[in-house]
């Protein structure tokens, strides 16, 4: 960074809210929306967050565990939910969850969640500092806390960090 003073912003000044109706064009043969589909949109709703956050250009750097467990059938709605979590210096972690919802018959189920990670870069593609986050909920509170661990976890898995530099890690298992 240039020394200048980092900016602080709180989780819901990047808040993004994507609304979405499962049409057939979206969906597989049992009728249900298609997973790559569906890790398009939170891939859309979650850079987005993230180049609000940041003002920045930004880039997928990862993507947590998305789980298929819940099914989202043709015809209904679903809402992309996604905010930054937490802010490293150049990287910033996406909190995102999906609702489906099932107008006609008052139904809403929250069907996936899942975490990604963006690098804001300039220009030329080199990362660039980012804003601090400063959560205010407990929920907020609660994500924040525990993305030094995931950040952690997915450095060691990507082979760019040492299992045993896993302070925040470490101290879940060594006390």
């Amino acid at each position: 960074m240039d020394g200048k003073l980092k900016n602080i912003k709180t989780c819901k000044a990047s808040l993004v809210t994507m609304t979405e109706l499962i049409l057939p064009n979206d969906t597989n043969t049992l009728n249900n929306l298609m997973g790559g589909r569906l890790m398009h949109w939170m891939d859309i709703a979650a850079a987005v967050s993230a180049q609000r956050h940041a003002n920045k250009i930004v880039v997928t750097a990862s993507v947590d565990n998305i789980s298929f467990s819940k099914p989202i059938n043709l015809g209904n709605v679903i809402t992309i939910e996604a905010f930054v979590v937490r802010a490293f210096n150049t990287s910033m972690e996406v909190y995102i969850k999906v609702i489906a919802e099932d107008i006609p018959n008052f139904k809403k189920i929250d069907t996936h969640t899942a975490f990604f990670t963006f690098v804001a870069v300039d220009q030329n593609g080199q990362p660039v500092g980012v804003p601090e986050v400063v959560p205010q909920s407990k929920f907020e509170r609660d994500l924040y806390n525990g993305a030094l661990r995931r950040r952690q976890l997915r450095l060691i898995l990507a082979k760019r960090m040492s299992p045993d530099d896993a302070t925040e890690l470490k101290s879940l298992f060594v006390h």
